[in-house]
């Protein structure tokens, strides 16, 4: 019963936040070792577990010789797993809210360079129907930072594309007003009238649509990019969440205010965003570097 809910973070941990493969087995291994002991003692339900259940484990991990660092990040994992399980309305309440947990160095996200970002949006093939409905998920991905749940369930009655603009749907359903760039909406308009009518096996309310004529699922948009990636000989580990930090770092780059990218990623609050004055510094460094009489 604990299994596909703990495989279901998982997948939001790779496709939502762009996690690396590593970090995905090691916060796997944590919750796998979490179920085995909560499956010992009879517990079937996430929402039978006490915050004494979690200390029991916690301590029995470290007694039986783990380390306090990796014991620390089980408990990470452990908060994780829940919170989400609590935000998607598959849990009563949090227990872990109360248990303290390390402050922990937050990683940098990867961003893709401009010219990295011109090789993605051109890797397909426009000469190809699917081409030119992946060309047009990429330029939206890139032009809106849009999360893949928030693109994959984008519906036709979103798009205001006359007026440049579309609603989508974000965490714990909040609706907000996302702009499109000229590109994104050419590529939109394209697709729409040359390639989706095919797609459409009927009134379905799904923009972006596959081969199959179903609505893109979040791993199928992560796959699909990985393949462009890959065609566009990019080497660095890519995910749509790579497209969304590129989105936001290359606003702040170019003059955009921390609010205003907040805004548009639809953070709720600003220090969620400010990670991205992390990620920009190189371009300090640059301009000091270029311009200080002393650098």
């Amino acid at each position: 019963m604990l299994q596909p809910l703990a495989d279901q973070f998982l997948d939001y941990l790779t496709l939502e936040l762009g996690a690396s493969e590593q970090t995905r087995c090691a916060y796997g291994a944590d919750l796998e070792a979490l179920l085995d002991h909560l499956d010992r003692q009879g517990v079937s339900s996430l929402n039978r577990v006490t915050r004494e259940m979690l200390l029991d484990f916690l301590l029995a991990e470290r007694e039986r010789g783990l380390a306090s660092a990796s014991v620390s990040r089980r408990l990470v994992a452990i908060k994780m797993f829940f919170r989400y399980c609590r935000r998607e309305g598959l849990l009563a309440s949090d227990v872990t809210e109360v248990m303290d947990s390390p402050r922990l160095i937050r990683a940098l996200p990867d961003v893709l360079t401009p010219e990295e970002v011109d090789r993605l949006l051109n890797a397909p093939d426009p000469e190809q129907p699917l081409g030119l409905r992946d060309i047009a998920i990429l330029e939206l991905f890139y032009a809106s930072g849009l999360r893949v749940s928030e693109l994959a369930g984008l519906r036709l009655t979103d798009l205001h594309l006359d007026e440049g603009y579309l609603r989508c749907t974000g965490k714990g359903r909040k609706e907000r007003v996302v702009p499109a760039g000229r590109r994104a909406i050419d590529a939109l308009r394209r697709y729409l009238g040359e390639v989706r009518p095919s797609l459409d096996p009927g009134g379905a309310e799904a923009v972006f649509l596959t081969r199959q004529r179903h609505p893109f699922s979040r791993k199928g948009l992560w796959w699909m990019i990985r393949q462009h990636a890959r065609t566009a000989g990019i080497t660095k580990k890519i995910s749509p969440h790579t497209l969304r930090h590129s989105f936001a770092s290359h606003l702040l780059a170019n003059g955009a205010s921390l609010r205003v990218i907040q805004e548009m990623l639809g953070h709720a609050d600003i220090a969620t965003t400010q990670i991205y004055t992390h990620v920009d510094s190189s371009r300090l460094k640059s301009v000091h570097h270029q311009f200080h009489p002393r650098a």
